[in-house]
């Protein structure tokens, strides 16, 4: 009776695993996704006229390859630069940003659209700043 028990356990236990599993390749998305490290970054206060730059760090966590078709800031104060090739499923790419705060004051949030064939297309992210007079 015991070993029959003990098997029965064994068998539910192993059918759970093959069930969590199943679970858990059905969640992954189909097809490619961009997964950020940050999605923002903020500089803090800044004197007018310095130029900031960051590079966000991107990687594509879908199951195909990651096409970024453009990147779009709100002003020509923003500057991307991006990866022109595929990205893999499993790869990372850097999207480089650069802020040039002349001729700006105060607060400043510049967005940064990311458009791509990802199941989001359209991601964003953004420099954040506040501009001080020199």
């Amino acid at each position: 009776m015991r070993k029959l028990v003990l098997v029965m356990v064994m068998a539910m236990m192993a059918f759970a695993v093959k069930a969590q599993e199943k679970a858990q390749a059905m969640n992954k998305a189909d097809g490619p996704v961009i997964s950020f490290s940050e999605k923002s970054k903020d500089f803090g206060d800044i004197t007018q006229g310095t130029k900031v730059e960051h590079t966000f760090k991107l990687e594509n966590t879908g199951t195909a390859p990651l096409t970024i078709s453009n990147v779009a800031t709100t002003c020509g104060c923003t500057v991307p630069a991006w990866p022109k090739e595929p990205i893999l499923p499993g790869k990372s790419a850097d999207i480089k940003v650069t802020f040039n705060s002349a001729g700006k004051m105060g607060k400043q949030n510049s967005i940064v659209r990311i458009y791509s064939n990802a199941s989001e297309p359209i991601e964003k992210i953004s420099m954040i700043s506040n501009v001080i007079p020199k």
